[in-house]
This record gives C-alpha cells, structure tokens and sequence, in this order.
C-alpha cells in the first residue's frame, strides 16, 4: 500500500504505512502532526463514535441548543462543539508529545468522511 493524503478546505489526513513510526497525519492548512498508528486509529474511531452521538442528539435538542460531546480513549481526548449538523472539533494527544488540534466546524463533515476511507480499521 502506498501513502495516502487526503486534503480539502481547512484539513488533512493521512496515512503511510512504510514508515517505522508515524504512520498517520492530520491537521489543516495551518499545522499538522505525524501519529502513530494507534493513535490515527483512536483518532478515526472517536471521530465516528463522537458524529454518531452528535447525529442521535438531534432529535433530543431544540434547534438553537447548542451542545459539547467528549470521547477519549488512553491515547487521546476529543471534543465536538456545536450544533448537530455543524460542529468543531478538538483534540489533545494523552501520551508522549502533548499535541493540541482543533478544526473549524465547516472542515468537519469532509474530515469525517475521509477519515471513514482512510483505512481499514
């Protein structure tokens, strides 16, 4: 398999499994961060987890409420902020490099959808 980046407004996301240790990248066109495997793997299962929740609290919530949803796992915490078709998202790594990302809401929905094709977890 060969390295995969995939771009649009506002992020990135990659994958290169010929390296020894950073295997994954995510950021925006602003910074980014190598991670490892494990970590791209939480990252990409938390996103999920967390636009499911996001998706299943629309229904429970009046239309200008606003809400904060956090996952984490021992590698790192997310947090999704907004409404439930339109919302940022924040990272922290937990271990090791002590990184902190954040993307704006209009770059989510095209984060996480690349981030579902990336790999296969």
């Amino acid at each position: 398999m060969e390295r995969l980046i995939k771009t649009g407004s506002g992020w990135r996301i990659g994958w290169n499994p010929n390296t020894p240790e950073f295997k994954g990248l995510v950021g925006t066109d602003d910074w980014a961060i190598e991670l490892t495997e494990a970590e791209l793997n939480d990252f990409c299962h938390l996103l999920a987890q967390l636009a499911d929740t996001m998706k299943q609290l629309a229904t429970e919530l009046m239309e200008e409420e606003k809400i904060t949803c956090e996952a984490e796992s021992d590698l790192l915490w997310m947090e999704v902020e907004g409404y439930p078709d339109n919302y940022s998202l924040r990272f922290i790594l937990n271990t090791g490099r002590c990184v902190e990302g954040k993307w704006n809401a209009s770059a989510v929905p095209d984060l996480l959808q690349a981030s579902g094709m990336l790999k296969v977890f």
